[in-house]
């Protein structure tokens, strides 16, 4: 942290104990601030479109939701553990180089969701303002609208992590407040009875399993950036208390906004064809501003958060890059990327089936890396983490040539399930229909890549690890006063 700006200059190097502030209950809020946004809102109404009532859309989602939370909170005790972000974790299994995969897999995710933030609070603030005030409502107008939203994210992030934290702590309760008035704005028009219509896939169960899928992909996609927040937090408030703000931030983050934006869609009657314009064409004119003041505090929350991951997983990537750089890059990519999206594509639904591809392929790399966690037992050596970041070669994570050539087979195989198994609206697999249309690619992508690992690390035991004496000699490599944040390679834990 820059002592005369405020910002923060740490990359993805090792986060020494004396810097590592953050408490359980900051990662909890951060994790409900940073899906309190319309862009989570959207995903709320998509069950209705595919024929479920209210009642059936509402316990899809709980379903759902605790599923994908409860499959990501084991990644959020890795940045503790390590120190660093979890795509820089996972050499300790893919080798230091071979954790490049999570890197790019972790970056492209993140800017989706960042760009998706972006064009629902541009959308949110302009759509808005034109009933309100009258202003402009074409192309230039949400132009102006996405790049001042992007501008304001951008400020968040690249102050960092300390910005992160305090940001949310403000959003949480400004923009809950301005969630429950969305109840009140169409609680007249709302009916619990709403039974919905057509079904998608022809028939209750399998189309209630679709809607369930959808819902487990929301925390699951925070896979790869967890980390990015866990590593600030110090080992001594243990793993129990760390794991419970992960599943409470993951879960309620995400099922309060999609709760919202199912109670809308019913309200409204909402249409597959729609978009969040048609939420401000119906709403009363008192709660314009509401909308436009969580179109714009909203986006903030889960937009910083995505942005501030580009910049770490950028920076993992290129090492020699500061991460402020980085950060500015990854700004102006994800700006573009709206501007594509809405003015060139026209078709934001792109990026969402973009990041549901990216899913497929990053919950293969989760299985492994925990796997691999589950046989190391939780422990690391931070040190040897770092050795591609300080252009070093070596140490027990090196493998061959920083490569671990098992975890990479694993990986490549779970992706193939994976992508056999997609089904969105930019790619379906040749396997997409195997469960009746329920798309089931990142469940069996993650399955296979974890089963291969263990099948492969069966058959070829990493053999060479590193003992108790040796870690313990690595400590010496850390920043100074992180040593006893070291916790030291026990034998078969980690191997070359």
């Amino acid at each position: 942290m820059s002592a005369s700006t405020g910002i923060e200059t740490r990359g993805v190097e090792f986060v020494p104990e004396a810097e590592r502030s953050a408490r359980p209950r900051d990662i909890f809020l951060i994790g409900i601030g940073g899906n309190l946004a319309f862009s989570i809102v959207l995903f709320g109404w998509l069950p209705l479109t595919f024929g479920l009532g209210w009642w059936s859309t509402v316990t899809s989602m709980v379903v759902g939701y605790a599923i994908g939370a409860l499959l990501v909170t084991p990644m959020g005790l890795l940045g503790p553990r390590t120190g660093s972000n979890n795509s820089v974790s996972s050499g300790a299994h893919f080798g230091v180089l071979g954790r490049l995969v999570g890197s790019v897999i972790g970056l492209l995710i993140a800017a989706c969701y960042a760009a998706l933030a972006i064009w629902a609070g541009g959308q949110a603030i302009v759509a808005p303002a034109a009933r309100l005030f009258g202003t402009p409502d074409g192309d230039i107008a949400f132009a102006v609208g996405y790049a001042a939203v992007a501008a304001l994210v951008a400020l968040i992030a690249i102050r960092g992590y300390r910005m992160l934290e305090r940001a949310q702590k403000l959003l949480v309760p400004t923009v809950g407040l301005l969630t429950l008035t969305g109840v009140i704005a169409f609680a007249g028009t709302f009916d619990a009875g709403y039974g919905g219509g057509e079904y998608v896939l022809g028939s209750f169960w399998s189309t209630w399993a679709l809607a369930v899928v959808l819902a487990v992909t929301g925390p699951v996609s925070y896979c790869t950036s967890v980390g990015d927040w866990t590593r600030y937090v110090s080992r001594r408030h243990g793993d129990r208390r760390v794991a419970g703000a992960v599943f409470g931030g993951m879960f309620l983050g995400a099922f309060v906004p999609a709760l919202l934006g199912a109670f809308i869609g019913v309200a409204i009657g909402v249409r597959a064809d729609e978009d969040f314009v048609a939420v401000v064409a119906a709403a009363p004119a008192w709660y314009l501003l509401p909308i436009l003041l969580n179109g714009l505090v909203g986006s903030c929350g889960q937009a910083s958060i995505s942005l501030y991951s580009t910049g770490l997983d950028l920076d993992a990537i290129f090492p020699r890059l500061s991460r402020v750089g980085c950060t500015l890059l990854m700004t102006l990519g994800c700006l573009g990327l709206v501007f594509l999206g809405a003015f060139a594509w026209s078709a934001e639904e792109s990026v969402i089936a973009f990041a549901l591809l990216l899913t497929a392929l990053a919950t293969p790399w989760m299985g492994v890396t925990l796997t691999g966690f589950a046989l190391a037992r939780g422990h690391y050596v931070p040190s040897d983490l770092q050795v591609f970041n300080e252009r070093r070669h070596g140490g027990i994570y090196w493998f061959t040539g920083g490569w671990n050539v098992r975890a990479l087979v694993a990986w490549l195989c779970g992706s193939l399930v994976g992508l056999l198994c997609s089904n969105t609206t930019l790619y379906a697999g040749p396997l997409a229909d195997v469960a009746g249309g329920v798309d089931l690619s990142f469940i069996g992508g993650g399955v296979t890549g974890a089963l291969a690992y263990l099948a492969i690390r069966a058959a070829f035991p990493e053999t060479a690890a590193a003992p108790v004496g040796a870690a313990r000699a690595h400590a010496v490599e850390l920043p100074s006063g992180a040593q006893h944040a070291l916790v030291a390679a026990q034998p078969g834990a980690v191997g070359k």
